[in-house]
């Protein structure tokens, strides 16, 4: 994999560097290099440093304690809480009126919470919670739409010292069932129902076809959101607001040691089963408080939306944690961002004045398809600073992004990190780095990366590679619940003492890092290695595509074939000529090696409900197997569409 230069993709003025405006540099909290000067001279000095800003009722006796490696352990012997770093610590000092969470409804429906009001709240549900008999370190199960009901549960569990596992609102009943059965959780807390693009979608009916398979369960905790029905059982099921009308208002929050269980957060299932992926509380409050206030250079007026769901580690990090550890602002919606309308994003955007807008690709590319007028007629000026997360973006989309959402004044910080990373780990700072669209720039302080061959040696610049970790940092997981085996086979048996992200990369002549994708996604043409996400950048740069997805069919002689998935901007039709122009610009764009042998149009593509695309469905179609687990599916219609008109291509 080292020995193959990568091609020149982009042109000379894609990658020219954007960099930060004077205005901006002069407010920004970082606006030089001595953050990266610390972290360089003694790196545990520097967590050290940033751990300190928290509060903790005991300090701890070492930084990290690597005495038994991968089984790494942060800031040992320190005790802290996590809610009274989110919300006690700022009501004390002053902040009590601030607004901490705002809160639309897909109906247009409005809540805002102050620290004070959701102090309150979760000193409520924590009452709760003892009341049904949750002790420190068991399991909770939250399996909820975006309210504010989800994070006050969060932030409950993590006041009385209970594991919450979060599973998707969009999740089956089947993949609640699996995750209830592995965390073996206590308590249930969902809602009846919850709206998405104008239809009602029940949840606790439909979790009372797995309830009886859960024996864990003791209680079920229902907020009743849409009015849909469902059968209560006496002694099990209770109403969020009849709960909520008797407690304590009053709840002092329990000392936590920092390596006590925080949460478990379950893989979104692209490879196969899920992974118990468990984080601990004192590293990774650390990493996730200094991160949001870094990357996202946070203002004590900005108003904070990240589009993710609480479901996922984007959800947990930079919607709750980062963002609340931080007395910030943050901002969550319930609904999609083309209801009712295709400009709905930007109408919030508009009437909450959204100064830090953090999203997907996946998303940018959507609303790059519906067309330059959505947020045309939106006002924008509120928005300082953009973010991408989930999965590298494409230097075309990065662009759009930062000429129609960021009107050309916004830095975009494309962030790189994983949900077993817990925290940001290649990222640029708004008010130093230069911008390289479609580049995720270099590690953020204090986190050490690199890009190896197959023998574990550096490469060199252009040249591509597998994406590590060097040393530990403070929000990595622990293990993979139940599985400390699979823990270690999964990320440390690759290169010895070295984490594998599973991720491919290249570094530039000034050490930028380009990510390429999973290793999985890489293809394997005539003896060329060519990563997914090159082809698929080369697609979108037509301007007729709006997004696209590449596999590898298995091909007797060159290994791999590549197909291509597409989906065209709005307006344009699919054709024989239109598909042989695509072959064309990639093969010029890459080279003939790459060019797609085949091209097939479909108005989808396959996701996960966190915007991931699932090429492994895609292979299975393109070779005629069966299709794997597909319970993470954002649409399961849409696999459908394209295995019929598939085969009838065929």
């Amino acid at each position: 994999m080292s020995e193959e230069k990568h091609g020149k993709m982009f042109s000379d003025e894609q990658v020219k560097p954007f960099l930060p405006s004077a205005e901006f540099k002069s407010k920004a909290l970082a606006r030089d290099d001595k953050l990266y000067k610390k972290a360089e001279k003694d790196r545990l000095s520097f967590w050290a440093d940033m751990a300190a800003e928290l509060d903790w009722s005991q300090k701890w006796e070492a930084v990290l304690d690597d005495s038994n490696p991968p089984f790494y352990r942060w800031f040992t012997g320190g005790k802290l809480n996590i809610s009274a770093n989110c919300l006690d610590r700022h009501v004390n000092n002053g902040l009590g009126d601030k607004r901490a969470l705002i809160f639309e409804g897909e109906k247009g429906d409005t809540a805002q919470l102050t620290y004070s009001e959701l102090l309150e709240e979760v000193c409520k549900f924590s009452s709760v919670l003892r009341k049904l008999e949750v002790d420190k370190g068991d399991a909770v199960t939250i399996w909820m739409p975006m309210v504010p009901e989800a994070i006050v549960a969060m932030l409950a569990c993590t006041r009385i010292g209970a594991v919450h596992s979060v599973v998707f609102g969009g999740f089956s009943p089947e993949a609640l069932k699996d995750r209830i059965l592995d965390s073996k959780s206590k308590v249930l807390v969902t809602a009846d129902g919850a709206f998405r693009r104008g239809k009602t979608i029940p949840m606790r009916v439909a979790a009372e076809e797995i309830l009886p398979l859960c024996e864990s369960i003791q209680s079920v905790v229902t907020v009743e959101r849409t009015g849909t029905g469902y059968e209560p059982m006496d002694g099990r099921d209770y109403r969020w607001e009849d709960l909520m009308a008797d407690a304590d208002s009053c709840f002092d929050p329990e000392p936590m040691d920092a390596e006590d269980p925080l949460f478990i957060l379950y893989s979104s299932g692209t490879t196969g089963k899920p992974k118990g992926i468990l984080h601990t509380g004192g590293g990774y409050l650390v990493g996730v408080n200094t991160t949001f206030k870094y990357v996202f250079d946070h203002q004590p007026d900005d108003v904070f939306w990240c589009t993710a769901d609480i479901g996922w580690i984007t959800g947990h990090s930079y919607i709750i944690y980062g963002p609340l550890s931080n007395g910030a602002t943050t901002m969550i919606y319930e609904g999609v961002p083309d209801y009712p309308e295709r400009d709905r994003f930007w109408e919030l955007v508009e009437k909450y004045g959204v100064t830090v807008f953090y999203t997907a690709p996946t998303a940018i590319r959507s609303f790059m398809r519906w067309g330059n007028h959505f947020p045309a007629k939106r006002d924008l000026s509120s928005l300082r600073l953009l973010g991408s997360v989930g999965e590298p973006i494409n230097p075309e989309a990065w662009i759009w992004y930062h000429e129609h959402i960021g009107r050309g004044k916004c830095p975009i910080v494309d962030t790189w990190w994983q949900t077993e990373t817990g925290m940001i780990m290649i990222t640029p700072l708004p008010g130093v780095t230069p911008l390289k669209p479609g580049s995720a720039t270099k590690p953020f302080p204090g986190v050490e990366m690199d890009i190896v061959d197959e023998k574990g040696n550096s490469t060199g610049p252009g040249q591509r590679g597998f994406l590590v970790a060097k040393s530990p940092w403070p929000a990595m997981l622990r293990t993979l619940h139940g599985d400390p085996d699979r823990y270690l086979y999964t990320y440390w048996k690759q290169y010895e003492g070295i984490y594998f992200t599973g991720d491919g990369a290249w570094r530039d002549a000034d050490g930028n890092f380009w990510i390429m994708g999973r290793v999985d996604d890489v293809l394997n043409v005539s003896g060329h290695r060519i990563g997914t996400m090159e082809v698929e950048s080369a697609l979108v740069d037509h301007p007729s595509v709006a997004e696209a997805a590449v596999i590898g069919k298995v091909h007797e002689i060159k290994g791999h074939a590549i197909t291509a998935f597409v989906t065209l901007k709005e307006g344009i039709e699919g054709s024989d000529e239109l598909a042989a122009e695509l072959k064309k610009h990639v093969g010029k764009a890459i080279g003939a090696i790459a060019r797609p042998e085949e091209v097939f149009f479909t108005y989808e593509l396959p996701k996960t409900r966190s915007g991931k695309i699932m090429r492994r469905l895609l292979r299975d179609i393109a070779e005629q197997r069966d299709l794997g687990d597909v319970t993470t599916l954002m649409d399961p219609q849409v696999v459908a569409a394209i295995k019929d008109g598939y085969t009838e291509k065929q």
